[in-house]
């Protein structure tokens, strides 16, 4: 018992001095400060969690060892002057650290000069997102920044597909650049903010109205509302009156909708109904039993601290946590021997201030190392892991996205920087490797204004009584296809009867007005009437507008309507057969290649057969004539010469079989040439065309001159520009030789018209480039999308066809066949024949000389290659004339020659004689 008493008071003697060591480095009390509105949603609930937090961190003495955390409040009285002043006075005082403020206008001031003081500011309610450490390296984020909450509706937007929103917000630094940083990320998903509704701050009712009249004029449907509660709630009631809360809108709210319901649990009926089918954002807390408790012990702390009762909001989770915050960095920061110093600042003490005694002011000479400390704080607090990362950001920030409904809200999914929209729970993605794959991106359904589970399309019309302006090229020619009649100026054609048929499928009213582009002389430029719709003269471009690449670029199209590509017109003269008709079936390439593989084969059986087959041996020049005339004898199936090997039947039936293809191919294609009259054509397409010197011509105001100069390197010179069909006709019949064009080059619809009534052409080749008509639209246009499911409609219940029909075509010359297409049959057309011919002869030589070369290691010695070579050669030379020499013999000689020898040298060695 003594020992064990001597032990223990050894142990005290020990630790006593360090234990005394460490209390006398910490004060007894450390001051910090806290800046926000008392009265607000966000500052009620702030208050009483701060002063719950500072009575939670004073009870646990594991924290801070016996110091004692002091905080004082300041009131901002929601006024961005008067907090100024007030916010500059509490700065006075000797504190370590502030919390707060709300507002954006007093975060810059007091920024600087928490900055000028070395005082860590610690920021636990929205604020400008452009505030940020690299400016003020004192102030901290100590919640998630609104830049996070602007990507999350972005991905938002793009997840529904919605392509502009209207954005209504405070028009002060908290709201500009709030809505200035969602444009950015927008930008990033190809959608914008179609307008800016501005709301000065401290807006009335009646300014409100008028904003939201504007609104509803809109062609958006999409709005995203950046404001305070008190004119949140404002715009929603004025919303619900003018009808705007209804089936069509889409209202996005950022979070203080969110922390307005979460604090306000009892609204009246009549208040939640303004707000129907809204989406809002709440900063997403980890659910913990921290976090629980504190909920459970909320409604006695609130009345306690403010005598009210209201609930706990996501701001009252983070400023919980701001006060830990602070209390783990002091502790570091007096376990690295920080101490609590002061000192007065030069530029301070002669500043005449009036009530504000500037010369009190005092920079913290500990700053820089409890603001290092705070960087480093690494805890779960009521709102999770609390850590920064390298950019001075809160890590893992995600956002709740509610569905307002009822007389609550319901949690539709979870937005994460880590992952994206999910209906997984950030802390489970967590624990997996970040995808933001689009596939993976998802959500619960949603019930939208209107009480509709139907997702908005997201715009209208505007509701201006303003008429789209859509402008049409006033054709020439062709004008079955477009066209303005002289003496009504009505827009009549192909295009149009495609685009009112679109358009009346459509769910939605369109208003629109027909515009004639061109001086009624000739083609318009295609490409001008585009340009039209950059520069705001029209809203849009309907026509035989062809879809490329550089219009494109400016403009958006519909799915096309009609498939198009240039082909190429030429003269035809009709061709009957002559007395070389029979060689017409194959092209030169082709007869070459059959030919060469006769011999190929005729030699390949003689091999395979030379040493088996009396057939194929004999004098030379017998063998020669038996090679040529087996070959050629196969094309009629008609060869005497039976091969008797498997190798040799093996290549003649492969071999057969490619004759009997050929054969058939020919005789078919030798039946058109003789009974069927032929168009023919010195130009044979593009490729002819582009080689030869002569003149094309195109269609005025096409992209076709273009096209051939720039892209196949046609010179400028050899264009013809040709007005009417009439022109194309004479042109070509002229020829060029006689002032006209070797060759027309247009897309195949005006081409497919030109030919329905002009009988001596056709089209030469075949299509060489793939395009089609579309109605342009200025980019990011709605009505190009709903244009193209309605086009889609339209082909899939036969509108389209008949719609074609009506216009196109033409009955005169509509049973020939206008259309040229090489009538020789081409090498690549059998090529995979020849192959596999080609292929079996290859392996049977490759077996047979493998089996001959096994026979004359079998039957040939070392003796007689050298009995049987001239002493002159080497031993190579001699070796491979005695395999030669083997390979030309007939098996079976050279089987009774081995077997004698073999028999005389047994007989040697029975008489014991040296053979």
């Amino acid at each position: 018992m003594k020992l064990v008493l001597l032990l223990l008071l050894g142990l005290w003697c020990y630790l006593l001095p360090s234990g005394l060591s460490a209390n006398v480095s910490r004060p007894a009390a450390v001051d910090i400060g806290a800046v926000f509105s008392f009265n607000s949603t966000i500052g009620r609930v702030a208050k009483v969690a701060i002063a719950a937090a500072v009575d939670d961190v004073n009870n646990d003495s594991s924290v801070l060892h016996g110091t004692k955390l002091v905080v004082e409040m300041q009131d901002s009285n929601c006024n961005g002057f008067i907090g100024i002043v007030e916010a500059l006075q509490f700065m006075e005082k000797d504190i370590v650290a502030i919390i707060g403020p709300q507002s954006s206008v007093i975060a810059h001031v007091i920024s600087h000069v928490a900055n000028e003081l070395q005082v860590p500011l610690l920021s636990f309610a929205s604020t400008d997102p452009t505030l940020s450490s690299l400016e003020y390296p004192f102030f901290i984020r100590a919640t998630q920044s609104d830049l996070f909450q602007m990507a999350a509706i972005a991905e938002l937007v793009d997840y529904y597909q919605w392509q502009q929103l209207i954005a209504i917000f405070i028009d002060d630094d908290y709201g500009r650049n709030g809505v200035a940083s969602l444009g950015d990320k927008l930008a990033e998903r190809r959608c914008k903010i179609s307008y800016k509704a501005a709301m000065r701050p401290g807006a009335t009712e009646s300014d409100i109205t008028d904003l939201l009249v504007q609104v509803a004029m809109m062609e958006s449907r999409v709005i995203v509302l950046h404001a305070y509660p008190d004119i949140g709630i404002t715009v929603f009631s004025v919303a619900k009156y003018l009808g705007m809360i209804s089936n069509g809108y889409v209202w996005i709210a950022t979070d203080w909708l969110s922390s307005f319901l979460d604090s306000s649990p009892h609204l009246a009926t009549g208040s939640m109904d303004t707000m129907q089918g809204v989406l809002a954002l709440r900063q997403h807390t980890a659910d913990s039993k921290r976090k629980s408790t504190l909920a459970s012990n909320w409604r006695k702390l609130a009345e306690k601290e403010t005598g009210e009762n209201f609930q706990l909001s996501s701001y009252g989770l983070y400023a919980y946590d701001s006060v830990w915050m602070i209390a783990y960095a002091l502790d570091a920061f007096f376990s690295n021997g920080g101490k609590i110093l002061f000192s007065n600042d030069t530029n301070l003490l002669h500043t005449k201030g009036g009530i504000l005694n500037f010369e009190a002011m005092s920079v913290f000479d500990g700053g820089q190392l409890l603001l290092d400390q705070i960087h480093r704080v690494d805890f779960v607090g009521v709102t999770g892991h609390v850590q920064f990362d390298s950019q001075g950001q809160l890590i893992h920030p995600a956002y709740d996205i509610l569905n307002i409904v009822g007389t609550g809200s319901r949690k539709i999914g979870y937005w994460s920087n880590y992952s994206g929209l999910s209906t997984v729970s950030p802390e489970t993605l967590y624990t997996k490797l970040a995808n933001h794959s689009r596939v993976n991106q998802q959500l619960y359904s949603v019930i939208w204004p209107g009480e509709t589970i139907t997702k908005p399309r997201g715009w209208v019309f505007p509701n201006n009584g303003r008429q789209l302006r859509i402008g049409v090229p006033n054709r020439v020619s062709y004008r079955e296809f477009v066209s303005e009649e002289r003496n009504t100026g009505i827009i009549k054609g192909y295009c149009i009867d495609v685009f009112s048929a679109a358009i009346n499928l459509l769910p939605y009213p369109v208003l629109y007005k027909f515009i004639p582009f061109g001086n009624g002389h000739e083609n318009p430029s295609y490409m001008e009437l585009v340009e039209k719709i950059i520069s705001d003269e029209f809203d849009a471009a309907i026509g035989d507008i062809a879809i490329v690449t550089n219009r494109t670029k400016a403009v958006d199209f519909t799915q096309p309507y009609i498939e198009s590509g240039l082909v190429v017109l030429a003269p035809v003269n009709r061709r009957n057969s002559n007395v070389w008709a029979f060689l017409q079936p194959f092209t030169v390439k082709l007869w070459c290649v059959t030919g060469l593989f006769f011999l190929v084969i005729g030699a390949v059986v003689w091999i395979l057969e030379h040493r088996i087959n009396d057939e194929f041996r004999g004098p030379p020049k017998k063998q020669l004539t038996t090679v040529f005339w087996f070959s050629l004898s196969t094309l009629f199936f008609s060869h005497k010469e039976n091969p008797v090997s498997s190798l040799g039947r093996a290549v003649l039936i492969v071999w057969l079989f490619v004759v009997l293809i050929i054969q058939s191919s020919y005789t078919a294609n030798l039946t058109s040439i003789l009974t069927v009259q032929q168009l023919s054509s010195p130009i044979k397409g593009i490729d002819s065309l582009i080689s030869s010197d002569e003149p094309i011509g195109f269609q005025v105001g096409s992209f076709t001159e273009n096209y051939l100069v720039e892209e196949l390197g046609i010179s400028r010179s050899r264009l013809r520009a040709l007005g009417t069909p009439e022109e194309y006709a004479t042109a070509l019949e002229l020829g060029p030789s006689n002032g006209g064009v070797a060759a027309v080059v247009d897309e195949r619809p005006y081409v497919e018209l030109f030919l329905s009534t002009h009988c001596k052409f056709a089209i030469v080749g075949s299509e060489f480039t793939k395009s089609g008509w579309g109605f342009a639209f200025p980019r990011d246009s709605p009505l190009a999308i709903d244009l193209s499911t309605a086009i889609l409609t339209l082909s899939e219940n036969g509108d389209l066809q008949r719609i074609h029909d009506k216009w196109l075509i033409r009955s005169s010359c509509s049973l020939q066949n206008n259309e040229l297409e090489s009538d020789q049959l081409q090498l690549k057309s059998f090529w995979g024949l020849f192959l596999i011919c080609g292929i079996a002869c290859a392996l049977a030589l490759i077996i047979y000389f493998f089996l001959v070369l096994q026979q004359f290691r079998k039957h040939v010695t070392v003796e007689d290659i050298d009995s049987t070579s001239s002493q002159g050669n080497s031993r190579s030379g001699r070796s491979l004339q005695a395999f030669l020499s083997f390979v030309d013999e007939k098996e079976v000689d050279a089987k009774n020659k081995s077997k004698r020898k073999q028999m005389q040298q047994e007989s040697c060695k029975s008489i014991d004689l040296k053979c």
